[in-house]
């Protein structure tokens, strides 16, 4: 599942959050990028765990959450550019009549109008959710009338004189709907609801040899013939610890108790690996360009942590990007069009006192002077000098 699907499939809280936690690391759902778990991540003088690394990287490169939705493009927000502006006045916490004078429309009582119809607007999303949900989920009102149907028509001798009968019945329900051609064929759907998927995973399971790995190839091919979306079924035989995996995705096992003792060994070094991985997960600082290849316009800027230029590709490709003449120009040129390159990479001096947001910024500015990005050359504006 790619990160615009995970953002699609993410909970309200967990958009709320900006990111969803996985079994192995945090995953930005603005812009993609991933925290390991188990690292422990120095920031200036502090260091921070993973959880709280991916927080600092939020509001680093996002500002905040609500700052990232309201750039979105106004076709995924379904709001109008006037209903987004009121919205980032009224998250900044001014009153209605600093909204009126900021925005220099009619009076403190027209605000007031807006303030209502957004509350009107946020009521008919909850009752489109809801509707949505029950949509997806019509098995709910048939299992509500058959249940009602059982307990008017049937005494209570008909009905299954144990839970392992009740149980035994539903198996073989959830068998004959998910698996329609027995638990040895194709997967019909995925199932949405946790004891169904539970169900459904622990039946692919079984198609795995306890006694051997697999790498990921051999894992995928098993799983393509199952169902096709076989990265989803994948990722859940991982979260719901059915099969486990070393960190770099090179070996799969049945995650069981009884495992031989070389494969016991492997959790136990857990630590090890992760003390390894942050030796190599070090982030590096410095300036890169997006270069416009039909036009030769550039947008350079910096980040102190390069990999997130990834994550600046996504928020082109989601609409979001907040420097407006290169999201314009990406949408009508297509991301073809585009390319990023490292300019310099900030080098980190090991001596006290050091303030790497200031010599990033430095550096910056002397690619922005070499360069002169601005006008008909790119896309940045001119800082004001001080």
């Amino acid at each position: 599942m790619n990160v615009n699907e995970q953002f699609w499939s993410a909970t309200v809280e967990e958009l709320k959050r900006g990111y969803v936690e996985k079994e192995q690391d945090y995953l930005c759902l603005l812009c993609g990028q991933t925290v390991e778990k188990g690292i422990i991540y120095p920031v200036d003088a502090l260091l921070y765990d993973a959880g709280r690394f991916m927080r600092h990287h939020i509001e680093t490169e996002h500002g905040s959450v609500f700052d990232h939705l309201s750039r979105l493009d106004k076709r995924l927000t379904g709001l109008s550019d006037h209903q987004t502006s009121l919205l980032r006045l009224f998250y900044q916490g001014k009153n209605d009549s600093e909204v009126q004078a900021e925005m220099g429309i009619g009076s403190a009582s027209t605000i007031r109008n807006h303030r209502f119809a957004l509350k009107e607007k946020e009521r008919q999303a909850k009752v489109f959710l809801v509707m949505m949900e029950l949509l997806r989920e019509p098995d709910k009102q048939t299992s509500f009338s058959g249940s009602s149907g059982v307990k008017s028509s049937k005494s209570s001798k008909e009905l299954p004189d144990s839970s392992a009968a009740m149980e035994e019945k539903e198996a073989a329900v959830l068998a004959s709907k998910y698996f329609p051609e027995g638990t040895d064929g194709p997967l019909a759907s995925f199932p949405r609801k946790h004891k169904h998927r539970l169900f459904v995973l622990r039946q692919i399971a079984e198609r795995f040899d306890p006694e051997r790995f697999y790498n990921e190839k051999e894992v995928n091919a098993i799983l393509e013939a199952i169902y096709a979306d076989h990265v989803t079924l994948r990722r859940y035989l991982i979260d719901y610890a059915l099969l486990d995996r070393k960190p770099d995705g090179s070996q799969y096992w049945v995650n069981e108790q009884e495992r031989s003792e070389e494969q016991e060994v492997a959790p136990m070094n857990r630590k090890q690996e992760l003390k390894q991985m942050y030796k190599e997960v070090k982030t590096e600082a410095g300036v890169y360009q997006i270069k416009n290849t039909k036009n030769e316009k550039i947008f350079v800027t910096s980040s102190r942590n390069l990999k997130t230029m990834n994550g600046k590709k996504f928020m082109l490709q989601h609409g979001s990007h907040t420097n407006r003449a290169l999201q314009k120009e990406w949408n009508e040129f297509g991301p073809e069009a585009f390319e990023f390159e490292v300019l310099e990479v900030l080098e980190k001096k090991d001596v006290p006192f050091f303030d790497e947001a200031d010599e990033l910024e430095k550096l910056e500015d002397k690619w922005l002077e070499k360069l002169a990005p601005y006008g008909e050359r790119g896309y940045n504006q001119e800082k004001k000098r001080k």
